[in-house]
């Protein structure tokens, strides 16, 4: 049996993980690349698949998080994850099966249901694998199964949707998560948490306190509120990026997924991992990296976003794309590490929970929301060119994320000072 404590057990835990995330996002995302064949077959406007792939999938996902984590924090974390894949793949299985739309929102509520253990007990996992100074670049490696997910969502279901039909794609994405669980549940061990100096190894945080600590860090909630804006526009826009291919530059379904899943797919993946790589090297230095990357990073990718959203030749719009995607990516594993050195250990699967809420709220819960209601609106006044400038006032919106990234910078060093002094307090006590 494989030794848990080996160097070599914890990147294959990490692998393990990874994938796992990555079919959370091709559950998750598979309904993007298909909304066009399912809007024409089941009578939908841009607000109800709006809802579909944002607010009604994020208020479940979010919700469930919160107590999921609290659990996670208490118990076996492997199980939970496990149990929540098994959930996640089978709901989107059944999405092939709807007749209506109240049906396909049932299920993809059922997917959010799942979807929610996923990610907190999969960080606080990893944090108790990997030492402070490997943090970043091990929850960028975990979070490129975001880009992993898009990757063969996009390929393959555009692929299988022409080929076979929309229905048939959830069928064949969503029952090899299944086999999965079961093998996560062989593999993966459960770690040994982290302990507080001279703390016993039972002691946990009740979600209250770790709400408490939370509202002493602001830094915690700009670095939420920068993440949040990025995730606004990523998750609004990305989720009609392919609608915006299909209807405004002529190309088919299997075109599209073929464009998303491996410029998208690859750029995010390149993009995460510098994010956590670069955090972890200049980090070193000052900690203030872990931020200045998410800032500078949404600060060099708007020309070339704006550029994406107003070209008029596909290649053009493709070679904006590529680089403003790789710096639109760079925030958030960097952001997680930081995060979690904000709170005590016994903290980090509510602290994850708490960033998450946050973050799917107003990004996965708002932005595709917002991105569908606008293009109805727009009709009347930019024709067909209604979600394209419904994208570029998601995209003006963002630009808020600059103020709260740069407030997170200003009071980051403090409140790293004030956990060190706390955990400090806890060993003087004991």
């Amino acid at each position: 049996m494989t030794d848990p404590q080996s160097n070599n057990y914890k990147w294959f835990v990490l692998a393990i993980l990874t994938v796992v995330y990555a079919f959370n996002f091709i559950d998750r995302q598979i309904l993007v690349i298909l909304q066009e064949p399912i809007k024409a077959e089941l009578g939908l406007s841009d607000t109800q698949l709006g809802l579909l792939t944002g607010f009604s999938f994020a208020v479940v996902y979010v919700t469930a998080g919160i107590p999921i984590a609290w659990l996670a924090d208490r118990s076996n974390r492997r199980n939970i994850v496990a149990v929540s894949l098994g959930i996640w793949s089978v709901m989107t299985a059944l999405s092939g099966m709807v007749q209506n739309y109240t049906q396909l929102l049932l299920a993809r509520l059922g997917v959010g249901l799942g979807e929610a253990g996923g990610s907190p007990p999969s960080h606080s996992m990893l944090s108790d694998y990997f030492p402070e100074e490997q943090r970043g670049t091990a929850l960028s490696i975990y979070t490129t199964g975001i880009y992993l997910g898009i990757f063969f969502g996009y390929f393959a279901g555009g692929w299988i949707a022409d080929t076979y039909g929309w229905r048939n794609a959830f069928f064949i994405v969503g029952i090899p998560g299944v086999v999965l669980a079961f093998l996560l549940l062989l593999l993966v061990r459960e770690p040994p948490r982290t302990l507080l100096p001279n703390a016993v190894e039972n002691e946990k945080a009740s979600f209250k306190e770790t709400i408490v600590f939370l509202l002493q860090r602001p830094a915690f909630w700009w670095i939420a509120l920068g993440c949040s804006t990025a995730s606004f526009v990523g998750y609004g826009n990305g989720n009609f990026f392919p609608s915006l291919l299909i209807r405004n530059y002529g190309l088919t379904v299997t075109e599209v997924g073929m464009f998303m899943g491996v410029i998208s797919g690859s750029t995010g993946m390149l993009g995460t991992f510098l994010g956590g790589y670069l955090a972890d090297r200049w980090g070193k230095r000052d900690k203030r990296w872990y931020v200045r990357i998410a800032l500078w990073g949404l600060i060099l990718s708007l020309p070339l976003s704006y550029y994406t959203l107003l070209g008029s030749e596909p290649l053009y719009v493709v070679l904006a794309y590529t680089p403003a995607h790789i710096l639109n990516t760079l925030y958030l594993g960097p952001c997680i590490a930081i995060c979690h050195t904000l709170v005590a250990p016994n903290m980090r699967a509510s602290a994850s929970a708490v960033l998450l809420f946050v973050i799917n709220m107003i990004g996965l819960g708002l932005g595709p929301l917002v991105v569908g209601a606008l293009s109805d609106a727009y009709i009347p006044i930019f024709g067909e060119e209604n979600l394209r400038y419904a994208m570029l006032t998601a995209l003006t919106m963002g630009t808020s994320g600059v103020f709260f990234f740069w407030m997170a910078h200003r009071t980051l060093l403090g409140d790293i000072s004030k956990t060190e002094a706390a955990l400090t307090g806890t060993k003087a006590q004991s």
